[in-house]
């Protein structure tokens, strides 16, 4: 009888637990091509899009410090990341996420094509 009384209440439990749960697997893989961008709503950033922004945020100390956080954090080499975190400083929710981080990346990729 008691086995048949707290079957009920873990049931109830684990379904919200289930559902948190199919979010946390793009958080293990943001870099994954295909994860990231089912996780995000129409209007919001995938995780990976946040993980690009949180990495631009940080401060390196040396020239490989960046490239070996890019390889070892988000799973992709370096020229994928830049590829990706230029389209996304044009994206507007990037800018409504992190006006700071995106102006300023968007600041330096206009400096450095006005002296091409």
């Amino acid at each position: 009888m008691t086995a048949s009384g707290p079957a009920p209440d873990p049931d109830p439990g684990p379904a919200p637990a289930d559902s948190e749960q199919s979010d946390s697997p793009a958080v293990d893989s943001p870099a994954g091509e295909s994860s990231a961008v089912p996780v995000a709503g129409a209007g919001e950033l995938s995780v990976r899009e946040r993980a690009l922004l949180a990495l631009e945020r940080r401060s390196w100390a040396g020239p490989g410090a960046k490239e070996r956080a890019i390889r070892e954090e988000l799973g992709m080499s370096p020229v994928r990341y830049f590829q990706l975190l230029n389209a996304l400083i044009e994206d507007e929710r990037a800018l409504r996420v992190d006006p700071v981080t995106v102006n300023r990346l968007r600041r330096v990729r206009d400096a450095r094509r006005g002296r091409r």
